[in-house]
């Protein structure tokens, strides 16, 4: 058997797409999954004992490792239960680009979503993830390309937003103000100009190439689409209406903020009502009366006993 160099066998690990581990604290242990800029595989960290996650390059070129690094910068600045943790980032013995990051494990919303699960459980799900998304819209950061494939349930019920490649970073002053200012452009940023985002819940402006100019009101219009896609075949009319208004194609006539679409649905859950649906009387009647029906049926049952008892009693 002939004995390959150490040329050869870096070739030979380019070519299987294989990461070179030496002189790393990582053992390979499996692959993940791919991606758009490269490949996510199960690692071992020797020195911590643990299996992370690896993020690395297909290929050696400098705008998409800056774009890597850049991911990696997002993640590292959003310290959040429902977003992934970055734990390292450097260059690989083959001159890839990498960062590791906790292991997820679990099902993506796609597939949860097919579960037959109660309105409640779903909307929860939901909620979890509009938090994450209204921490990173405080801390100047837009994901862009919100959708089911991006989100991961784990075993335990925690709901993990993922795949923050295309994210973009606003000025560094946190808060809903911070939304409309963009901080000068970095190696790795996309501007105006460039198509970002998944059809079917990428903001209009985001299809028409005006992503540099996307504000948090961009991610409110993924979640709509993420609501809707939760919803069942036949939802209530306020559920509809919520999502309806997230994915108003004037970026000025949907909720301002993700927390603000959060509460219509929150209150929703709570029998309150939401203020994407105008009640009219009968509407509220008919809410109020959903909202306490086990009182309402107590208090029916009570005046039909008493009924009864009066109608025979005048007999």
């Amino acid at each position: 058997m002939t004995r390959l160099d150490d040329a050869a066998l870096a070739r030979l690990r380019q070519s299987m797409r294989e990461p070179d581990l030496s002189g790393t604290r990582y053992q390979l242990d499996g692959v993940a999954g791919t991606g758009g800029m490269g490949t996510v595989y199960v690692v071992r960290d020797t020195e911590l004992g643990r299996r992370v996650a690896l993020k690395v390059l297909d290929v050696q070129d400098p705008e998409v490792e800056a774009r890597l690094r850049r991911e990696a910068e997002v993640l590292a600045r959003l310290e959040h239960p429902g977003i992934v943790p970055v734990h390292d980032v450097g260059r690989l013995g083959d001159g890839r680009g990498f960062y590791t990051m906790k292991l997820v494990q679990g099902e993506r919303l796609d597939r949860y979503a097919t579960r037959d699960l109660s309105l409640p459980e779903r909307l929860r799900v939901f909620l979890r993830i509009a938090e994450a998304v209204a921490f990173a819209h405080a801390h100047g950061v837009l994901h862009r390309d919100l959708k089911p494939q991006n989100v991961m349930i784990g075993p335990f019920g925690e709901v993990l937003v993922l795949d923050w490649g295309l994210a973009k970073v606003l000025s560094d002053s946190a808060g809903p103000a911070a939304a409309g200012a963009q901080r000068r452009r970095a190696p790795g940023d996309t501007g105006d100009g460039a198509v970002l985002g998944t059809p079917g819940f990428m903001a209009p402006e985001q299809a028409a190439g005006e992503s540099g100019a996307a504000d948090v009101r961009a991610d409110v219009f993924s979640l709509g689409a993420l609501l809707q896609s939760l919803l069942p075949s036949r939802p209530a009319a306020p559920l509809l209406a919520i999502a309806r208004k997230a994915m108003s194609v004037r970026p000025e006539d949907r909720y301002g903020t993700a927390t603000g679409m959060a509460g219509d649905v929150d209150r929703f859950l709570e029998g309150a009502p939401v203020s994407a649906y105008p009640e009219n009387l009968l509407r509220k009647a008919l809410r109020v009366a959903a909202r306490h029906r086990v009182a309402a049926g107590i208090l029916a049952a009570y005046l039909v006993g008493r009924g009864l008892i009066l109608l025979f009693t005048h007999r």
